[in-house]
């Protein structure tokens, strides 16, 4: 009974929908005047992107953006 209550309790959660929730809390704190409710925004946001990803792939990105925005001040 107790691997049925486990089963029963795992939800799946897929990358489209986390994406479509980070995008729209993205545009919510854009929208929003108050530091300390954006903060609050940007720690959920957080926590629901590395629900589905690792926090290791964004670092990763981190370092890519990084990259190329270096390259653009090399070219100029």
């Amino acid at each position: 009974m107790s691997e049925e209550n486990n089963q029963e309790e795992y939800e799946e959660i897929t990358s489209e929908e986390v994406d479509r929730v980070v995008a729209r809390l993205e545009a919510l704190i854009e929208s929003t005047d108050s530091e300390n409710i954006r903060s609050y925004l940007e720690e959920a946001m957080n926590e629901i992107y590395y629900l589905v990803y690792e926090e290791g792939e964004e670092e990763l990105d981190s370092e890519v953006e990084a990259c190329d925005e270096d390259d653009l001040s090399e070219a100029a």
